[in-house]
């Protein structure tokens, strides 16, 4: 029986550069580095996704280690999503015309401070473009939430194919897809599962012959202190 691990990364950057680790970010990953070697949790291969903020915690956590990116671990385009959601919605919803116009005088009032709370905290127009495109409420040119899932999953059983023990840093909803699969949630309540996790957390799935089950979520032991702690 092996043992897959799943990492969120660590905090990123703020919203107008989120693709980045803050120096918060990279704490997080250091610390989670450090639980394993005290714990003689030791693995056969090291995986990332082919992002920035992904690749980063995994070079923080484990310098040196031979890491393996696989692009199939992305999380989807969030940047992308608002460009064509947003003014749809804005044209529908006076009340995400509001919130989202709010968060852009937020945005340019933070003057791009990591600690502002803009790029800290889900706003109610976030978890309305993010519904609006897991329900493929309009034409998208980008990847679909079908595709998204679909991606993740291949992505799942490439590793689960291999021997031994492994650890992929990827992000939030990659690892709510790949949890909410073992749990037979084929639809948008993986975003629920994504929603709690904790930055620089681990989920980890045993794995025998063909199973793969749901062992633990949301770890976070190495994060002691509550200012550690963060979902965004």
């Amino acid at each position: 029986m092996s043992v897959l691990y799943l990492v969120r990364h660590g905090q990123a950057g703020t919203r107008e550069n989120y693709d980045a680790l803050s120096p918060l970010g990279r704490r997080q990953a250091q610390l989670l580095g450090q639980y394993f070697r005290e714990q003689q949790i030791e693995f056969e291969r090291v995986y990332s996704g082919g992002l920035r903020r992904q690749q980063d915690t995994a070079r923080e956590a484990f310098p040196g280690a031979d890491l393996l990116v696989d692009e199939g671990w992305n999380e989807f385009d969030l940047a992308q999503v608002f460009a064509e959601y947003a003014p749809r919605l804005a044209a529908l919803d006076d009340d995400f015309r509001r919130d989202y116009q709010a968060m852009q005088a937020a945005l340019a009032e933070s003057g791009g401070a990591h600690e502002h709370p803009v790029h800290r905290r889900w706003n109610e127009c976030d978890k309305k473009v993010i519904q609006a495109w897991i329900a493929g409420r309009f034409d998208y040119s980008g990847e679909s939430w079908p595709a998204f899932v679909a991606r993740i999953h291949a992505a799942l059983e490439r590793v689960r194919r291999q021997a031994g023990n492994a650890i992929v840093f990827t992000s939030a909803t990659p690892i709510g897809v790949s949890a909410a699969w073992t749990l037979g949630l084929a639809d948008g309540r993986a975003m629920q599962i994504a929603g709690v996790l904790h930055n620089a957390s681990f989920t980890s799935f045993r794995v025998r012959s063909n199973e793969l089950r749901l062992f633990s979520l949301n770890n976070v032991p190495h994060l002691s202190h509550a200012s550690l702690r963060t979902f965004r």
